[in-house]
């Protein structure tokens, strides 16, 4: 088998950066990865601006607390004081992201000063350069704003808004074909025959994509039949960059998906270290890669994880990273043989500075019950034994629970899943 560090490898070595490119506007930009540097059409601030609401004056050795100066005007936000000759001991009051005048080099704060009709006395010393933004205190005018292959967020588009870019040149959307195979399965809202199961395989995928640039086909529900899989996934080939299935890809006598890869192409690998989703299929049709998940829930969300999400990463020409982990403490001993590396689905919570972390029970692959409970994966080394209460263990977050250092999930969850 394959180790899972040696299979990403792999798997990245294999993939060639989409290169075709449009462009969007900002509003449409969100999720969408950079094809081009973007380089500041101009400075920001454009202007000195104030950082907070009091009086801009021009400072003298001299002046010290008690020092008066005359209010001759106001600088407002989009609106500012127009007299830009300077005048001994004369103040403009201003407000935050105001024009400074051009002959003032300190903003006091007006809880810094006492102020009776048009005059105002100095509470404390000024110091030159106090509560002002110089130009280009953000980013001057033709710096890098953001570069190639930035995946654009929230942030990083209203940076771009900031500074007045309407509009950005992308990669394409990645081209995405999901399949199912099975006689099992059937769709959500349908009756089942007897020995059939719900397809939750392809809503997982298909909700787990979203946050991905990328255009989903749904090819739908394969069933076990090699003639009907290989036409399939032959005629889509040719349409997507990326074909990813779930099923099909073990070593049973109705297994056929990796079978059918190897016929039409190319398979990478097969088979990786790694609990759960072992039976992972990586290859290449034509131009298209190909990714085999196993048929398991758990499996499918795990290896999508660990795999898809990192390949279209890549796809798209974005720097491939170690996901990040974050130490915590054990709090129930965790059962695991060697040889392959495991991902448990685990509750992560805080206790005072301490990051603590428990299974959410019965690890088995096909049990989405203890996945819908967790808010990380607990990650326990391909060459670790069971790993026991109170050991430190890495935990990687789950996508949703990223955003948050921690979700303290409620303690109703604690055992009831087991």
């Amino acid at each position: 088998m394959l180790s899972i560090d040696d299979a990403v490898t792999r798997l990245a070595s294999s993939i060639q950066t989409v290169d075709e490119t449009e462009t969007v506007s900002i509003s449409e930009a969100n999720q969408r990865v950079l094809a081009i540097d973007v380089i500041a059409p101009i400075s920001l601030p454009p202007f000195t601006s104030s950082a907070m609401d009091g009086y801009a004056i021009k400072t003298s050795d001299e002046d010290r607390i008690g020092s008066s100066f005359r209010v001759v005007g106001t600088s407002l936000a989009g609106s500012p004081y127009q007299d830009d000759e300077a005048i001994d001991q004369t103040a403009v009051r201003i407000f935050t992201g105001a024009v400074v005048p051009d002959w003032a080099d300190t903003v006091v704060l007006q809880e810094d000063v006492d102020r009776k009709a048009e005059t105002i006395t100095l509470k404390e010393t000024p110091t030159p350069g106090d509560n002002i933004r110089l130009i280009g205190h953000d980013v001057q005018k033709d710096d890098l704003l953001l570069a190639k292959g930035t995946r654009l967020g929230a942030f990083e588009v209203s940076w771009l808004a900031a500074c007045g870019v309407a509009s950005v040149n992308v990669i394409r959307r990645i081209r995405v074909a999901i399949f199912s195979t099975g006689d099992e399965l059937q769709d959500p809202g349908q009756p089942l025959s007897e020995g059939q199961i719900y397809d939750s395989n392809r809503t997982a995928l298909k909700e787990l994509l979203q946050e991905k640039p990328v255009d989903i086909a749904d090819m739908g529900r394969l069933p076990d039949d090699p003639v009907v899989i290989e036409e399939a996934i032959a005629e889509t080939s040719e349409k997507v960059d990326l074909i990813v299935t779930s099923g099909g890809v073990s070593v049973g006598d109705a297994d056929y998906v990796r079978l059918v890869i190897e016929k039409l192409g190319e398979l990478t690998f097969w088979n990786v270290a790694l609990k759960p989703g072992k039976p992972i299929a990586v290859g290449q049709i034509e131009n298209a890669l190909f990714l085999g998940l196993p048929g398991n829930p758990v499996s499918t969300i795990v290896t999508y994880l660990l795999f898809v999400a990192r390949a279209i990463d890549a796809l798209s020409g974005i720097e491939a990273l170690v996901p990040l982990t974050v130490p915590a403490v054990l709090t129930s001993t965790l059962r695991h043989s060697r040889r392959r590396r495991e991902y448990q689905r685990g509750i992560l919570s805080r206790s005072g500075s301490n990051l603590h972390v428990r299974s959410t029970g019965d690890q088995s692959s096909n049990r989405l019950a203890t996945l819908a409970a967790a808010n990380c994966l607990i990650v326990v080394p391909e060459i670790a034994d069971s790993v026991d209460e109170g050991e430190i263990v890495d935990v990687l977050l789950l996508p949703e629970e990223a955003y948050h250092v921690v979700n303290n999930p409620s303690e109703s969850l604690s055992s009831d899943i087991s």
